[in-house]
């Protein structure tokens, strides 16, 4: 008989990609599932699982809290893998390289990022591979402007070289440079397309919202997906959409069935949240998305903007500073409908838009653990694929089953285009890596609010990261780092 470094017996095994959901032993062993079997194994160590579901672990395309605190927060949310895809980072080897000198508890891995690559070719900025090079520079308008072509040519020169360098696909945040020609969007796809590497575009305006947009957002997309052969990735479809979504979900279905390749991702809250200076909050635009100050708070600070003047004074001091926008009623049952809509959208991901934590008195040991009381957050990340179990359990927006392919088969297999690391992940199956998640579907739930936003998850028993536990038994394994990059 073989013995195995770990043994999860008795499980409710599901295996998103065969349809596998039944009572399984799977045995472990140098950070790879080794067997998946009906009968029982032997292992070093065989724990009983009790009829816990044990799935792959899942796969968040879209973090912007990619520290050893925020893995831990999303660990406890059942997250094996985060990925900072839509915002990306430039250059990528400086992420990697701070990822690795510090340690990660989960899987990591970066786009390369346009809007850094467009800030240090028009701006002149230092960049160093972090999310604070982007939000240093997020309001300034020389960045967001039109550029000419030779200033262009050096933007897709320096997406190449980082492409070379293992970046998992360009990150294009043209929702904040809006008024760019469109012949740069469509030339970054095809540099994409040439790499046989994604694009993760937060869009830019819709028609809807601005009349005078250059294109509309969601065409921009499909366009370039349908002149250029790129994979292009639509970044939380629910909150550039909001009550629009119906219509850009169809756009995407039709340029689909015509064969071209359009991913959507979408996570279950009704607010989003950015830098206070991005360029589609400033208060003579609010009207657009049907919002006005009141509907902005910023991080760590107690309630809402009083108006105008306090949102016009917060894009001057602290344009960086991360922001709830409240787009949507998550109370209201019809409002609420436009999100279970982009959830349940054939092949749509979950993925949290998680941002770093902040904390109001300042910055603590980085390693501590329980965090800090006075953490702060969006709520999504600590607890999008609680909620998501939960809204499956409750309202069957998506069967278990589905809920657990949305989380972690369906973005494996975004990512897996160019990057065969993915195809080993989102997997039960011999030979994956053993990045597995174990809850109980009775009881999983999210438990993060807009008053309590880093509270983590609970229902979790177990998080697995290449074989190693990051949380047993409900808690966080402080001395565990298994995590590894991905690159392309």
């Amino acid at each position: 008989m073989t013995a195995f470094d770990l043994v999860l017996a008795n499980g409710r095994a599901i295996d998103p990609e065969t349809g596998l959901d039944a009572v399984r032993d799977i045995g472990i062993a140098g950070g790879v599932i080794r067997a998946v079997s009906e009968t029982p194994l032997t292992g070093a160590t065989r724990l009983d699982l009790g009829g816990l579901v044990v799935c792959p672990g899942f796969i968040d395309l879209h973090s912007h809290s990619m520290d050893v605190a925020g893995h831990r927060l999303q660990a406890l949310d059942g997250v094996t893998t985060v990925l900072e895809l839509e915002a990306g980072a430039y250059p990528v080897a400086a992420a990697y390289r701070r990822a690795a000198a510090e340690g990660r508890p989960l899987n990591h891995g970066f786009a390369t990022s346009w809007a850094v690559a467009r800030m240090a070719v028009l701006l002149g900025v230092e960049t160093g591979g972090d999310l604070d090079d982007f939000l240093a520079h997020i309001g300034h308008e020389d960045w967001q402007r039109p550029a000419p072509r030779p200033a262009v040519e050096r933007i897709l020169g320096m997406l190449e070289a980082d492409l070379a360098d293992g970046a998992l696909g360009i990150g294009i945040l043209v929702g904040y440079a809006p008024r760019i020609d469109p012949s740069e969007y469509l030339a970054v796809a095809a540099l994409a397309a040439s790499a046989g590497l994604p694009t993760y575009t937060h869009a830019r305006e819709l028609v809807e919202q601005d009349p005078a947009t250059p294109i509309d957002g969601a065409e921009e997309i499909v366009r370039a997906a349908a002149e250029t052969g790129a994979h292009m990735h639509y970044c939380h479809v629910n909150s550039t959409s909001i009550r629009h979504v119906d219509r850009v979900l169809g756009l995407v279905e039709k340029v689909r069935a015509e064969g071209s390749r359009v991913s959507t991702e979408a996570y279950p809250y009704g607010a989003g949240m950015t830098g206070v200076g991005a360029a589609f909050l400033a208060p003579e635009l609010l009207h657009r998305r049907g919002l006005t100050a009141h509907a902005i708070g910023l991080l760590g600070a107690d309630g809402r903007l009083a108006g105008d003047d306090a949102l016009r004074a917060a894009r001057r001091d602290t344009p960086g500073a991360a922001a709830f926008v409240h787009l949507l009623d998550e109370d209201d049952p019809a409002e609420f409908a436009y999100i279970r809509r982009a959830l349940a959208f054939p092949d749509a991901a979950v993925a949290t838009d998680a941002v770093p934590l902040l904390w109001r008195s300042g910055t603590p040991d980085p390693l501590a653990w329980p965090l800090a009381t006075d953490a702060v957050t969006h709520p999504r990340t600590a607890g999008t694929y609680g909620r998501t179990l939960r809204l499956a359990r409750e309202t069957g927006v998506l069967s278990l089953q589905e809920a657990v392919r949305r989380c972690s088969l369906v973005p494996a297999d975004v990512v897996g285009t160019g990057v065969p690391a993915m195809r080993r992940k989102g997997r039960v199956q011999v030979g994956c890596d053993a990045d597995l998640t174990v809850f109980d579907p009775a009881a999983v739930t999210d438990r993060a609010t807009y008053a309590d936003t880093a509270h983590p998850s609970s229902g979790f028993t177990h998080v697995i990261v290449n074989g190693a536990f990051v949380v047993r038994d409900s808690r966080i394994v402080p001395t565990a780092f298994p995590g590894r990059p991905v690159r392309a």
